[in-house]
């Protein structure tokens, strides 16, 4: 994974392991690799994985298990808000970006309405 300057890393590693979560490659009850073997896998400190689970915990997006690790919820309306919550953010950071370049409301509706046509071909 490379990582981008402008967002902290616990965030990024966050975000992806949230995207693992909506797109089914973790499913609910699922035990999620431990903070060293996560560690490795992304090329950083302990620490900050450490923090990453620290922190879905605290969205109650997981749960730890003494002695045994870190789980994914089992709660299906979770999901469904995480998904919405990120989809919004993404919709967000896009319209702030677009608008950066002048475009109005109309114009961004029509670009992205452009581009889903496109894919339909």
């Amino acid at each position: 994974m490379k990582f981008d300057n402008k967002a902290p890393i616990y965030i990024q590693i966050m975000d992806k392991i949230k995207i693992d979560i909506i797109n089914g490659t973790l499913k609910p009850g699922d035990k999620l690799p431990s903070v060293r073997e996560m560690a490795v896998k992304f090329k950083v400190n302990p620490n900050t994985l450490q923090r990453v689970y620290q922190e879905l915990e605290r969205e109650n997006i997981t749960y730890t298990q003494r002695g045994t690790g870190s789980f994914v919820r089992e709660d299906s309306d979770m999901i469904i808000n995480l998904k919405k919550e990120m989809a919004s953010e993404v919709i967000e950071n896009f319209i702030e970006n677009i608008k950066e370049f002048g475009f109005g409301n109309k114009d961004i509706l029509k670009i992205v309405e452009d581009k889903l046509n496109e894919e339909e071909k």
